[in-house]
């Protein structure tokens, strides 16, 4: 049987690197349909975990996770030799910026490291962390040939950017439309030989570097629009406008308007990241990337901009910040999840410690995080509490929280994510960021 007919069959044997938010969902999808996956993790409690067939991660389904592990079709390990009876490898290892914001390379290099002591022919190798455009062929490509095996005849190497939405009840893994790259037409031919089986839908494009390119210009137009959306919501502070009305007034027009609200910042592993990598790459090419740094500079500015508001409010009730007790209401990046990932609620944690003030939080989707050495836990959300505080920064808006309730307990109440709208108000305890700088009725 020819290697590309057997990629066709449930015969295949399918490797994940990193069984994180991105690779578990990954490795569960590829098991349903019956295809037998080895999970290999540096992590010893995630892979004693899933043997047990407990998740961990939020959009993977429990009982799905445990049906594929009784089958067989699902084992974890720490040992990357396994890769040598692979035909598939994906690579869903982490992709962060140093604190220069400049690639770290660190986690692909590592598994790339490992991949290169066992590669073999007919291996196909499928990098899903997002990175620079030029990293499969540039830096993958030299690495994987070294030993002398020649990329589109003796191996295959594709780049397949993951597109996780955490928390999206619609859009999964499966049914999310799956763009692949590969570096030769016979790269891109036998990555969806496999990936056909797994995925609805696979949207092929002509090169690895225009599969690289597509995921950064997703989370870039993000980016800059979310940016855009932030300077807004400032703009309307100043002009005494409800930014928010604005934007539904704007989102009715039923062509060339897509609706993006504004906030404390920007939160998850994708659109605070990726942006920089283009912006790093194209520093390369001698060219600067003038929109993204210039919405960066926005959204990391709003976490300042939210203890302003913050401290505008407590003026105005002739209170001061420092030694003041403020809460902080969500601390995962954005609503629903457990995800902690660049969230922006720990900048405005910090700057809220920075100018004196004693924080504290309730989050119900992440019971403790890690702080200064130690951990910080999240405190019930209780009417005792809520008087007990001179403020609350409502930073993430779960939907499964009461606002009504921390309205009516709370002394003054900053709303940086419009999670208060249409609630009865006692007179004067309401300050939503974009809301015009006016305490509400």
């Amino acid at each position: 049987m020819l290697f590309l007919d057997k990629l066709k069959t449930k015969d295949t044997q399918f490797c994940v690197i990193g069984l994180g938010y991105v690779g578990l969902p990954l490795a569960v999808e590829v098991a349903k349909v019956g295809i037998h996956v080895t999970g290999v993790e540096v992590d010893p409690e995630k892979v004693k975990k899933i043997n047990a067939g407990i998740n961990y991660i939020g959009d993977v389904k429990d009982n799905e996770l445990k049906a594929v592990v009784d089958k067989g079709l699902l084992t974890a390990t720490l040992d990357f030799s396994v890769i040598r009876n692979m035909d598939v490898v994906s690579i869903c290892v982490p992709t962060p910026l140093n604190k220069l914001k400049d690639p770290d390379m660190s986690f692909i290099s590592s598994a790339l490291e490992e991949i290169e002591e066992y590669v073999h022919k007919d291996l196909v190798v499928i990098l899903e962390s997002t990175t620079y455009p030029g990293t499969t062929r540039e830096y993958m490509l030299p690495r994987l040939e070294a030993g002398g095996l020649v990329c589109g005849k003796d191996f295959y190497l594709a780049f397949s950017p993951e597109r996780v939405d955490p928390g999206n009840p619609v859009y999964l893994t499966k049914n999310t439309p799956k763009v692949l790259g590969g570096v030769t037409p016979a790269c891109t031919e036998h990555a969806r030989a496999i990936y056909d089986q797994i995925f609805d839908m696979i949207v092929p494009v002509s090169s690895a570097e225009a599969a690289e390119m597509a995921k950064l210009l997703e989370n870039t137009y993000r980016m800059i629009n979310i940016g855009l959306v932030n300077e807004l919501a400032i703009m309307c502070d100043r002009l005494g406008v409800d930014v928010w009305e604005v934007i539904d007034a704007a989102a009715t027009k039923p062509f060339g308007f897509m609706k993006f609200y504004p906030g404390p910042g920007l939160g998850g592993h994708c659109i605070p990241i990726d942006p920089h990598y283009l912006s790093w790459k194209m520093k390369t090419l001698n060219y600067r990337t003038k929109f993204i740094d210039l919405a960066a500079e926005v959204n990391t500015a709003m976490p300042e901009y939210v203890v302003q508001t913050l401290m505008e409010g407590m003026n105005m009730h002739g209170k001061a910040l420092k030694d003041s007790n403020i809460m902080v209401l969500g601390m995962a990046y954005k609503n629903d999840i457990d995800d902690l990932r660049e969230s922006p609620a720990f900048d405005v944690y910090k700057l809220l410690e920075q100018r004196g003030a004693t924080v504290c939080y309730h989050d119900p989707y992440c019971p403790k995080f890690a702080w200064n050495d130690d951990y910080v836990e999240s405190l019930p959300l209780t009417k005792d509490l809520l008087k007990s505080m001179d403020a609350v920064v409502i930073t993430t808006a779960h939907k499964s929280l009461d606002y009504q309730f921390v309205v009516d307990h709370s002394n003054l109440v900053i709303d940086s994510r419009n999670a208060t709208k249409g609630l009865l108000r006692t007179q004067g305890k309401v300050l939503r960021m974009g809301g015009g700088s006016q305490l509400e009725d």
